[in-house]
């Protein structure tokens, strides 16, 4: 197996890896970039980010990912297809196995982001990818004139749902609380739009079918009272758990999972910084994820020139 050193490894291709990566390779640091398993993270997943400074108009998720990439590689960065399934945090350099080989790491910033949540209700990994989604931009298409469900009250359930409001004959947003957490202009927006409909304190309880969603069995959370609901599809965004599971037991964590930094953007292992949601469980926008990968390359920064005065 290869073995290669570097002196800044960054762990995932999101807005927060990128922006560390763009960081570094200006400070001359020639930095790598391991993407994982999406370049863009969930960002590039999300057809319309209207919130990202510079673009008045907006920019896709995908195309926005892109330019992150080449802006960071202009300067120097190396980004790499490639998955990390193992960290040595023990001692310096930090080790970290890959499916291309191993890295030797004299610092590390971990931007490995986070994956949708589940329902975990009867049906779920059985219609999964059979009207069961979690990514509009992805499966929209699949539900032209056809009726969808969206559970969630926040900005992704919103923005995702007046996407699918394209393809859909109607979108039907279910949320748990008695009022939704999206941001005002998305709600305003989804409530003016004539294929909107919304259920407050609901759940799902089932998601019923054998080949393909067929309907979903609400509770009212409030009154107890239950139904059949029938929909074409359902697409789930209840937020998102910290892929952090790889740094168990090294790196000191939240009770949720995320991983604890400072407000320099260090971990309890000197060297090791992390940036977007894996340490982020308040803010969750492309905007803070960047700037949270910019104090961790500029913190890896300093911590690699004050080693060499």
């Amino acid at each position: 197996m290869s073995e290669k050193h570097v002196k800044v490894l960054v762990l995932g291709a999101g807005p927060a890896g990128l922006a560390a990566a763009l960081y570094a390779a200006r400070a001359e640091l020639n930095p790598v970039v391991l993407t994982g398993m999406q370049l863009g993270g969930q960002a590039a997943l999300t057809h319309l980010i209207e919130n990202y400074p510079g673009f008045p108009e907006g920019v896709g998720g995908a195309q926005l990912g892109e330019l992150f990439q080449k802006q960071a590689e202009h300067f120097g960065a190396k980004v790499e297809f490639d998955m990390a399934h193992e960290v040595d945090l023990s001692k310096r350099p930090f080790t970290v196995k890959a499916d291309s080989g191993e890295y030797k790491a004299d610092t590390l910033i971990i931007s490995t982001g986070a994956n949708a949540l589940h329902l975990n209700v009867p049906g779920e990994v059985e219609m999964t990818g059979r009207g069961v989604s979690y990514c509009a931009t992805c499966d929209g298409w699949f539900f032209k004139d056809k009726k969808v469900v969206v559970v969630g009250g926040g900005d992704s359930a919103f923005e995702e749902a007046l996407f699918i409001t394209r393809y859909a004959s109607s979108v039907t947003l279910i949320h748990r609380r008695d009022e939704f957490r999206a941001g005002a202009i998305l709600q305003k927006r989804a409530k003016e739009h004539p294929k909107m409909n919304f259920t407050l304190n609901t759940v799902v309880t089932e998601i019923v079918g054998k080949e393909a969603v067929k309907a979903l069995k609400l509770k009212n959370v409030k009154t107890g009272e239950e139904s059949t609901f029938e929909t074409d599809g359902l697409f789930i965004f209840v937020g998102h758990t910290p892929n952090t599971q790889m740094f168990k037991g090294q790196l000191e964590m939240s009770d949720l999972g995320f991983i604890k930094v400072n407000d320099k953007m260090e971990t309890s292992v000197p060297g090791v910084y992390a940036a977007g949601e894996a340490a982020d469980p308040h803010f969750k926008q492309v905007v803070t994820s960047a700037g949270m990968g910019a104090a961790a390359a500029i913190q890896a920064t300093r911590f690699l020139e004050a080693e060499e005065s």
